[in-house]
């Protein structure tokens, strides 16, 4: 049976796609899609649906979450946190599977970032 073998983009709407590519870009390492085509390393991924009462994604009618996994969580921290950008950490979101932060982009929306324990 044919399956899905991985993401293959994610689109969301933005007030000013051109300003949060470029804040992507800067703070993230991830090229504007007008520019190339990211490449990503291969990993774990989690596709998970959350019940749509949830919490855990902040304001009530966020719909969705992005996470990306790092490969340095603590370097990111400190390089976000020199640029100005509030990260969040939580004791409860480490776990066996790795380690959690959570920053928002300029418009709102909340990452998470994730250095899994595998690797």
């Amino acid at each position: 049976m044919p399956k899905v073998v991985g993401i293959g983009g994610v689109f969301f709407r933005a007030a000013d796609p051109a300003a949060l590519a470029a804040w992507y870009e800067k703070h993230l390492g991830i090229d504007d899609l007008h520019k190339s085509v990211w490449r990503q390393e291969a990993g774990t991924t989690i596709f998970g649906p959350f019940s749509e009462s949830t919490d855990y994604f902040g304001r009530a009618e966020q719909q969705w979450m992005i996470n990306f996994r790092v490969d340095d969580l603590d370097g990111f921290i400190t390089a976000l946190e020199a640029s100005g950008i509030t990260v969040e950490t939580r004791a409860e979101w480490d776990s066996e599977v790795g380690r959690f932060a959570r920053i928002h982009d300029p418009e709102g929306n909340p990452i998470e970032l994730w250095e899994p324990t595998d690797g």
